[in-house]
């Protein structure tokens, strides 16, 4: 495979390079703070109602299956939203966009309090995923107006330790409001969250885009930024790759509840905590990258990421279906596949976003469109294939060999 990358891994570099606009010094703490809380507001809101999955299905008479379509119904929200805010955030600046975007987070979660059925609930999801794309975008975007080459990348791992950080917290507050208050009472924390999140945007981000950088706002230059993105095969696959490896997250996420509450026997709280210690894998892979990254490619490191998930893929469905080892059998494996999608989740994107600094806004939200669109795609099918820890372990597996065949066969293609 080495071989079969240098055309690929040529074209990328050269396109990553630093422009002379933007800095590569290395980011200041203040930065990384403010932009770790905008993408903190995405997690918090997918995880923290999940212990309560079960009890939401109990309250509102409905089956397993369709209380994670109220994760999908999210995960679709921060799709559609990245696409709607990332040309606004090109064209109209960084923070206006973002003020109002959080804003229709806040008011989705305090309407979620109310909802009386789960179709109510997951449409009302729908929204607090608008919303939270809004802090997403922005966020990858400030990222690209700031920073260039290899800083990229260093960036985004280290706002993968606010992500890796945010699902450890985010089900264990979940749980622990679950001992005082039902399932509603964490849309009431959601909707806080958004505002101490829209608080922080508005004191601690400065416009990072100048109106001589803007793009046209009309319809048609939107959609032309859109086709010339799509155009780029090598943005594409890494956006793919990209796409798969948060596939493969959130099929975790969404059926990790289930497996370890229902077949392995935990409650609630013994839940949240197995959940969160997961994250220790996908945290410490992604502060490992930096150090990587004064050695390796940010493309050499994700293609072996993905190879050693699969590898470890494997190893998890063997242990779920023979079921060796009982739950620390399987507990193990899994961190193994989580550690490679810590590796994969900064540097495909970086990659992707460097080949199109000039329209960074643009750039993130198809990037963050097909991450979350591809992930709500594919989180129902661990419910559908029966909530079982095999289900699971081949759902996730699945997602990192395809990242794995698609940077092969875009290699290949390359080399001809």
């Amino acid at each position: 495979m080495p071989s079969l990358l240098c055309c690929f891994v040529t074209d990328t570099e050269e396109r990553t390079a630093p422009t002379g606009d933007r800095t590569t010094t290395r980011p200041s703490l203040r930065v990384i703070l403010v932009l770790g809380a905008m993408v903190a507001l995405g997690p918090f809101t997918i995880d923290m109602y999940l212990p309560a999955l079960p009890d939401i299905g109990t309250d509102l008479g409905v089956s397993s299956s369709a209380v994670q379509l109220t994760i999908t119904g999210t995960l679709l929200g921060l799709a559609l939203g990245q696409l709607i805010v990332g040309p606004l955030s090109d064209s109209l600046g960084r923070r206006r966009p973002l003020i109002a975007g959080i804003g229709v987070h806040v008011a989705a979660s305090v309407l979620a309090v109310f909802a009386p059925t789960v179709a109510v609930l997951g449409a009302l999801r729908v929204f607090q995923g608008i919303g939270a794309a809004a802090a997403a975008v922005v966020a990858l975007a400030v990222v690209r107006d700031l920073f260039s080459g290899n800083t990229v990348a260093v960036v985004m791992s280290r706002l993968m330790l606010v992500l890796g950080v945010a699902p450890v917290l985010a089900p264990s507050i979940g749980g622990a409001l679950l001992i005082a208050v039902d399932w509603r009472g964490i849309f009431v924390v959601l909707a806080v969250i958004g505002i101490l999140t829209a608080l922080i945007g508005v004191w601690g981000l400065t416009e990072t885009l100048p109106p001589e950088r803007r793009r046209k706002s009309n319809l048609r230059a939107v959609l032309g930024t859109y086709k010339s993105l799509l155009g780029d095969r090598a943005f594409m696959v890494l956006a793919l790759v990209s796409s798969v490896a948060m596939g493969s997250l959130f099929s975790y996420v969404s059926g990790a509840s289930f497996v370890f509450q229902d077949q392995y026997g935990l409650d609630e709280q013994q839940f949240a905590l197995l959940f969160s210690s997961g994250a220790i894998a996908l945290i410490g892979a992604s502060q490992l990258n930096v150090r990587a990254l004064a050695r390796w490619s940010p493309l050499q490191i994700t293609v072996s990421a993905l190879a050693f998930a699969t590898v470890a893929g494997l190893a998890l469905i063997t242990t779920a279906y023979f079921e060796f080892g009982g739950l620390v059998g399987f507990v193990v494996p899994l961190w193994f596949l989580l550690a490679g999608v810590g590796f994969v989740l900064p540097n495909a994107p970086a990659l992707a976003l460097g080949r199109h600094g000039e329209a960074a806004g643009t750039a993130a939200a198809l990037l963050g469109a097909l991450q979350f669109g591809v992930g709500a795609l594919i989180a129902p099918l661990v419910g559908v294939l029966g909530n079982t820890g095999v289900a699971l372990a081949v759902t996730m597996t699945a997602c990192a060999g395809l990242g794995l065949v698609a940077l092969a066969a875009a290699a290949k293609a390359e080399a001809h």
